[in-house]
């Protein structure tokens, strides 16, 4: 009589260690009750380490400001450094964080390369993902479980596009990085500036890693454009304005317009004068004059010895403020399919305004600030002078 059921311990114990070795637990197996654990996975060191600076301190704002229970569960969030430039890292975190921590959310991914990696973990565990940075248009198309809680590259470009050739720009040199977010960048700004009568003179690519952007700022010069339209990631907007600057670029009546990646609020401060009178186009700009980014800006400061915040603290504190109504709505189970399902479509107020998750897409609806960089009480702030409401990512 022992012999069929040691054949059925046996065949548990190897579905078990199968599931290990493969690097996901189905939820069906996650707590639907106790704790549950939100596996953050940042770039909290290397180049990009200002990225995950910035999102831990929302996470921990959000959590200090909400309490680390909802709908009975008790939020545990299991920080992880990426480093910020290896896919197989990431995705090997995420693997354990999934298996051996029995996280039943992903989040954070500072680069499109991070996410990408990580996609099909989310898709196999059945685990929300939740994706508060990387900003390629096609991240959330490659698994049914991300989130986004951020912004899209097309969503704040294109805004741009159509913006320049209205305003005594006629031609432009495009400067990106060659990685998915730039070429996206690139992918919208020339069709819609072009449709819109402009002339694009030359698209330069700059490299991701270690870029030394002089001599393309050389080409740039030696072509003569009304404007240069540029996309770097989060972190170097500093040593392209210097540079642009020291390369007398502007005194040449070159103009320069950007994402508002360029004009990172965590570095106007070190970029100082030479963003003054800078046009671009953002979702968030700590200088946002609504009730709700003061009192988060002042909270965040407080809390971070004066560091201001960005746009990657704001994707940061809204993707626990997505967790926190997806998890109420479901009275607390957070087996994926719900908490994905309740999701979809959830509206909020945000610091940025108000914004939600498109329920075909699982990307963020919200609205686009055109910006000036003025001196505003000593310091450079990114103004906000106009907006186009309720932007859906365009794609490419």
């Amino acid at each position: 009589m022992s012999k069929p059921i040691d054949t059925q311990r046996r065949q548990l114990m190897l579905g078990g260690a199968a599931m290990l070795a493969s690097g996901v637990l189905p939820s069906a197996l996650a707590a639907s009750s106790g704790p549950l654990k939100v596996g953050l996975i940042l770039p909290m060191s290397g180049p990009f380490a200002s990225t995950g600076r910035q999102i831990d301190a929302a996470v921990k704002l959000f959590l200090q400001q909400n309490g680390s229970t909802v709908a009975g569960r008790q939020i545990e969030v299991i920080l992880k450094d990426d480093g910020g430039v290896s896919p197989d890292v990431t995705k090997r975190l995420a693997q354990e964080l999934v298996s051996r921590d029995k996280v039943e959310v992903l989040a954070g991914f500072g680069l499109t390369p991070l996410a990408l990696a990580t996609a099909p973990i989310a898709t196999q565990a059945k685990v929300p993902m939740i994706v508060m940075a990387a900003a390629t248009s096609i991240i959330p198309q490659r698994s049914p479980y991300i989130v986004r809680s951020g912004f899209t590259v097309p969503q704040i470009t294109a805004p741009l596009a159509d913006w320049a050739p209205k305003n005594k720009i006629k031609s432009v040199v495009t400067m990106v990085t060659d990685y998915g977010p730039g070429l996206d960048a690139e992918k919208t700004f020339v069709p819609r500036f072009t449709s819109g009568g402009g002339k694009v003179l030359d698209s330069l690519r700059t490299p991701l890693r270690n870029p030394d952007y002089a001599p393309f700022l050389a080409r740039v010069k030696d072509l003569k454009p009304d404007a240069l339209f540029v996309f770097v990631p989060s972190g170097e907007g500093a040593a392209v304005m210097k540079q642009f600057t020291d390369r007398g670029l502007g005194a040449a009546g070159i103009r320069l317009i950007c994402t508002g990646d360029v004009l990172d609020d965590d570095l106007m401060e070190s970029i100082g004068s030479a963003s003054d009178g800078v046009v671009s186009t953002f979702h968030y700009s700590a200088a946002h004059p609504s009730a709700e980014n003061k009192a988060y800006v002042a909270a965040f400061e407080k809390a971070n010895k004066g560091m201001r915040p960005n746009m990657h603290s704001v994707g940061g504190y809204d993707g626990m403020k997505l967790l926190y109504l997806a998890l109420a709505k479901t009275g607390g189970d957070s087996s994926g399919d719900k908490l994905l399902e309740a999701m979809k479509g959830m509206a909020w107020i945000s610091p940025r305004g108000p914004v939600q998750i498109d329920a075909a897409t699982r990307d963020m609806v919200q609205d686009v600030y055109y910006r000036k960089a003025e001196k505003v009480n000593g310091g450079m702030y990114n103004v906000e002078f106009d907006k186009i409401e309720k932007f859906k990512d365009p794609g490419v």
